[in-house]
């Protein structure tokens, strides 16, 4: 991932902050973190988890890419709705 230069998004437990620091420099380089970038990667990984409640979608029964395309039209639209409070429809 280095390579490529992506950064972690991914939050230390305290414990393992405590042992880095007990280690001194033998302790490794600790990885960068984001709140912001984790509460963006949250939100995206909560969209993903929506839309595999659907069976379908899921499992890919549709063979044909237009066919799955539409399934997932319909699948973000419904769940777009879904988001709307109940008074503004």
């Amino acid at each position: 991932m280095r390579d490529k230069h992506i950064t972690t998004t991914i939050p230390q437990l305290r414990d393992q902050i405590a042992n880095r620091l007990r280690k001194g420099r033998h302790g490794g380089r600790p990885p960068a973190f984001n709140p912001d970038a984790y509460k963006r990667r949250n939100q995206v990984e909560r969209g993903f988890n929506r839309r595999k409640h659907w069976r379908g979608y899921a499992t890919r029964y549709d063979k044909l890419g237009a066919h799955f395309q539409a399934t997932l039209d319909l699948v973000e639209m419904l769940d777009w709705l879904r988001a709307i409070p109940n008074g503004l429809i």
